[in-house]
């Protein structure tokens, strides 16, 4: 009985993990220099930023690493409940992980272009500028494309809290809505860019709360185990 609990308190610790990394990479790290259409601006951002612009770059590398664990820990912990959907959080996770960890290769060669002098005389500082442009505007639009696996991720996590027991009911059913707008909102961020730019904070609204939510109950009250009388039921 002891070891679900523990499963749970090492998935939230590394979802806690996953929430604090990305939150400095993405939220902080990447507004700070990164200013869409503007290469003159995002190049000086970098250069006169490399330090940060590199502790952001292992804060994203070490947080792909996390969601991974994150995705094995709840595998393990769902598994008595429908082994298949516990497995596919692991394969939404590594694809999700996999993509953001290729997709810093562009990030590094922005700070190398916008930080080697060699560059801007092969290129010009204007066409070295607009590369480092191009490269942060690529790394965005993987990071995009990401998303599609990491909201994917959301819904057998949802499904499985929902039907397993050892989660509020209502804590499934806004993981799985929480999926859904990801999915909704991606569309509009590749087709209508402006659009996708004012939906998004709504986007983040059931996201956060959901995933906030999640690492709270992960952490502070681990997961309702059955009794002997109230075992977990497993869909057919």
């Amino acid at each position: 009985m002891k070891t679900p609990q523990r499963l749970a308190r090492i998935a939230g610790i590394l979802y806690l993990a996953v929430s604090i990394l990305s939150g400095f990479a993405v939220g902080f790290v990447r507004p700070k220099v990164y200013v869409a259409g503007d290469a003159t601006s995002t190049a000086q951002n970098i250069a006169a930023n490399e330090g940060l612009f590199r502790l952001g770059f292992l804060a994203d590398l070490t947080q792909s690493a996390c969601m991974l664990l994150v995705a094995m820990a709840l595998c393990l912990l769902f598994q008595q409940v429908n082994k298949n959907v516990a497995r596919a959080i692991v394969v939404f996770a590594a694809v999700s992980a996999a993509i953001q960890c290729l997709n810093l290769a562009p990030y590094l060669a922005a700070l190398s272009l916008a930080t080697d002098s060699s560059y801007a005389a092969a290129f010009g500082p204007s066409g070295a500028n607009a590369l480092v442009l191009l490269l942060m505007d690529l790394q965005h639009s993987g990071f995009l494309i990401a998303q599609v696996f990491f909201g994917l991720w959301l819904l057998p996590m949802g499904y499985l809290a929902f039907t397993s027991g050892m989660f509020p009911k209502a804590l499934g059913v806004l993981l799985m809505i929480a999926c859904f707008t990801y999915l909704a909102h991606l569309p509009f961020a590749f087709l209508w860019p402006e659009v996708g730019t004012i939906l998004t904070p709504f986007v983040a609204i059931p996201t956060t709360l959901a995933e906030v939510w999640m690492v709270l109950y992960l952490l502070l009250r681990g997961v309702k185990v059955p009794t002997q009388n109230a075992q977990v039921s497993v869909p057919p």
